[in-house]
Formats: structure tokens, C-alpha cells, sequence
């Protein structure tokens, strides 16, 4: 790096100061001169960029379940707040038959090169379905969720019907419900000085219900699939058009994220500040020379280099109705790592479809999958720093 490159220690150091003085700072100018002399930020302007937060993009964790006399919609109200692949949020729900909820994919929302079967979208609606039926057994309604009932294909997802949810009769509530709000995909560094117990993993394990949950906190097992996984991240990384289908949907800054509450997020006082000094802007991000790829690129392997653990799913077959059932598993699992206070991130790059991972993609299933199958998630376990919830569209955006 040249001497006067802003680096990203700069940045924290920075916002770090703001922290400690507040209000109460002085007026004096940050000023960081970049490569060929532009100005970054200066003073009390660098201190407004940097304090935005997102307004409305975080409000459907705050009304989750609130003010819906129909158990359907407060049932979907939970739904929305599931994991999904790159935070694209692929669901919309027609509710115009009483007491059911139907299912189909936004086909606008899909991920075509890193997931060109959309196997990892329908794991998303598989989460979806998961918690539907967790909120509204809360509510002591069972749900029968009927799987593509118009049938599907393998090959593409379309606008038939994913599911019909249908509502009625009474049911117990899942003790796993209680931890949906603080559940998390933890994409920070895990703390390599703190192991995961086995019992602990166990735990995690013992959540899933339709499929094959697997895992290993050893030391050897850790050590062979950060290689593997940091191996993934680095192809996916350097093809460019799958790398190009993230930069796409990366929503740099507060205002970004809530005019597009979906994606994949980045808020905080570095990246308002990156953001809006165009350092993070889609052409940096996209050149490899720049301060905010190199950096991105480290940020990125930490996690992987830093997993205390992990965990995979693996199905017997691998038509859509699996690939649903591996959702509904995720959700589970990923629900019980929070009962359990664990981190967990999903590390799938090396599980995706495309021809530049296909040697990979062999490689992981003859570890993970000796005996056949599938293999549809693979995470990261350990413990790391508390993160905040995704982004998320209101409801009423989803409902047909």
C-alpha cells in the first residue's frame, strides 16, 4: 500500500475517536488524502455520515406478530424474518383462500450464476415454511404444509406453488420459537481462542427433524475445512461474473439499505463513511487493486479461517422436496445454535452448481457425503461479537 492510502485501521481509529468524544468533540478536521489527493471527510460532516443508522428497514423485527387478527398474516409476519440466500427475501404469499397461505418465488429474486438450479433459493423457502408453522403453532394453529402440489421442476423454479399452507386444528408450540428474534448469520470472525464443546454441538444437531445433520467441532476436521471453505470463497471471489452477482446486491450505508431493505448489508460508521466517500462504490469494489477489494477479500477469509466448528445437512435425494426439507432443517438448527449462544454462518460457496466449482463441489461430498446423497448447507460454528438482524421488506410487500 502507498504511504497515504486510507486503510481500513484508519477508518476504526477514526470512528472509534467519535464514539469516545460524542457531541462533546471538538471541532477539528479528519482529512485522509487517497492515492492522487481527494479530500474523504472533514470534521462534523464525517461525524453525520457516520452516525446514520437504517430508520425503517429493521422495523418488521420490531412488529413481528403485533397487530394481525388473522393468524395467517401474523403467522407470515415471523416468516419474513428467515434466512435466505444473499438476503433476497424470494417469497410471495397469496392469501385470497380463507384459511390457507400459498407459496410461489419471486422469479425477479433468484441468484442465476452462484445458484443456477436455485437449490439454495428453495433451502430459503424451506426456511420460510419452517417458521410460518413455528409462529402459528404459538399460536396453537397447526399447519400442513403441502410441497409443490402442482409439481415442479429440477431445473428452474416457476411460478407454480411452492406450498399451500394450510391452517387449522390445534397444535403445541416449538420451544425454538422463543429464539427467532435473536437468531442471526453470523458474519464476523469467531473468537479462535474459545472451543465449541461437542455436547454443545450435539445439542445443535439434535434440532433437525427431516433431514441428516451432521458435524464436527475436531481439531483436524476444523483445520481441513477452513482450507476448504477459504478454497470456495476464493473461486467464487475470483469468478467474475458469480463475484459481480453479489457486488450487484451489496446496499453500502443506511439510506441504501433502507431504499433496498434486502441484499446483502453493510451499515456502521466505516462503511457510511466508505460508502459515501465513493472508496466502496461498485467500480472500487470491482477492482482488484483497490483498498476496499483487498480489503473485502481479507475480511471475507477471516471468517472462514477463523470457524471453531462446523455443521452440515445432507439429504438422500435432491428434488425439490429435499431441498425444502434441508430449509426447514436450517431454520432449526440455526435457531437452536442461538438457544445455545453459538455463532453459526452458512459457508455453501463450495456446494454451489457452476462449472468453476464443479472439482470442489466432488470434494465436499466425498467428505461430508461418503455414502451418497446431498449435501445442501455447510456452516461455520464458534463464538463471535453480537451483530445485528438483516434488513427486511415490510410484509404487505410480499403478500399477493
Amino acid at each position: 500500500m502507498q504511504d497515504g492510502d486510507l486503510t481500513l485501521f484508519d477508518l476504526e481509529r477514526y470512528m472509534f475517536d467519535i464514539e469516545l468524544k460524542g457531541r462533546a468533540m471538538e471541532r477539528r478536521h479528519f482529512i485522509a488524502v487517497l492515492g492522487g489527493g481527494a479530500i474523504l471527510a472533514a470534521g462534523t460532516a464525517a461525524g453525520l455520515i457516520a452516525g446514520r443508522r437504517p430508520r425503517t428497514a429493521l422495523m418488521p423485527w420490531q412488529v413481528a406478530g403485533a397487530g394481525h387478527a388473522d393468524p395467517r398474516v401474523r403467522a407470515l409476519s415471523w416468516a419474513i424474518l428467515a434466512p435466505n440466500p444473499h438476503n433476497r427475501q424470494p417469497w410471495q404469499v397469496d392469501l385470497s383462500v380463507p384459511d390457507q397461505a400459498v407459496l410461489h418465488v419471486d422469479t425477479e429474486r433468484l441468484l442465476p450464476q452462484t445458484d443456477p438450479f436455485s437449490r439454495q433459493i428453495t433451502i430459503g423457502l424451506g426456511c420460510f415454511i419452517e417458521l410460518a408453522v413455528m409462529a402459528a403453532a404459538q399460536d396453537g394453529i397447526a399447519v400442513a404444509a403441502e410441497v409443490f402440489p402442482e409439481g415442479s421442476d429440477a431445473a428452474a423454479l416457476d411460478r407454480r406453488p411452492v406450498a399451500i399452507l394450510r391452517f387449522g386444528g390445534p397444535t403445541q408450540a416449538d420451544p425454538l420459537f422463543a429464539h427467532c428474534l435473536e437468531r442471526r448469520s453470523n458474519k464476523e470472525p469467531y473468537d479462535t481462542a474459545m472451543p465449541v464443546a461437542q455436547d454443545a454441538l450435539d445439542a445443535i444437531l439434535a434440532a433437525a427433524r427431516h433431514g441428516r445433520a451432521t458435524g464436527s467441532v475436531a481439531a483436524q476436521d476444523i483445520a481441513e475445512m477452513r482450507a476448504l471453505t477459504h478454497e470456495a470463497l476464493a473461486i467464487e471471489i475470483d469468478t467474475p461474473r458469480t463475484y459481480l452477482e453479489s457486488v450487484d446486491l451489496f446496499r453500502i450505508g443506511a439510506r441504501a439499505v433502507d431504499a433496498n431493505p434486502d441484499g446483502i448489508d453493510f451499515t456502521g460508521p466505516m462503511f457510511e463513511l466508505l460508502g459515501a466517500t465513493g472508496m466502496m462504490g461498485r467500480a472500487a469494489l470491482l477492482d482488484p487493486s483497490s483498498v476496499a477489494y483487498r480489503a473485502g477479500r481479507a475480511a471475507v477469509f477471516e471468517n472462514t479461517d477463523t470457524a471453531m466448528g462446523h455443521l452440515w445437512l445432507v439429504t438422500e435425494g435432491n428434488a425439490r422436496v429435499d431441498q425444502i426439507a434441508a430449509g426447514r432443517d436450517w431454520l432449526r438448527l440455526n435457531l437452536a445454535a442461538t438457544r445455545a449462544g453459538v455463532a453459526m454462518q452458512p459457508l455453501s460457496q463450495a456446494l454451489q452448481e457452476y462449472p468453476e466449482m464443479e472439482a470442489l463441489h466432488g470434494q465436499v461430498h466425498a467428505r461430508l457425503a461418503p455414502g451418497g446423497g446431498t449435501v445442501q448447507m455447510l456452516a461455520r460454528i464458534g463464538y463471535g461479537s453480537s451483530v445485528s438482524p438483516s434488513p427486511r421488506w415490510p410484509l404487505e410487500t410480499k403478500l399477493i
